[in-house]
């Protein structure tokens, strides 16, 4: 009975540890958000969610990272519990960069 509790404890701090960047979906973001931007814009607009896309990756990379080490030094996901995740910020900007591509692919920008 015991080992059945240990085994459940280690199996909920693992389910609730940080994803790596790369795991998480975008979120579906809408093209009709920029279709009134020139390709300038677009452009600009895509190096700006692309630098933002790398930093929160970078911490939510360092929170999985983190999270890992707390489950296998205490037993408890220390980024996630306090905050250090960032599944949301990451899913929401490669949604803007998928969608600011597309609309750059559909206004044939270079």
């Amino acid at each position: 009975m015991r080992r059945v509790m240990v085994m459940g404890l280690v199996a909920l701090a693992v389910g609730s540890c940080a994803k790596r960047p790369d795991a998480i979906v975008p979120v579906d973001y809408p093209m009709a958000a920029y279709s009134g931007k020139s390709c300038s814009e677009l452009a600009a607009e895509l190096a700006k969610e692309k630098t933002k896309l790398s930093a929160v990756s970078k911490a939510q990379h360092d929170a999985a990272t983190g999270d890992a080490l707390g489950v296998f030094l205490i037993g408890v996901p220390m980024s996630s519990t306090f905050g250090g995740d960032k599944e949301g910020d990451v899913a929401v900007s490669k949604g803007k960069v998928q969608a600011l591509e597309a609309s750059m692919t559909a206004k044939k920008c270079k």
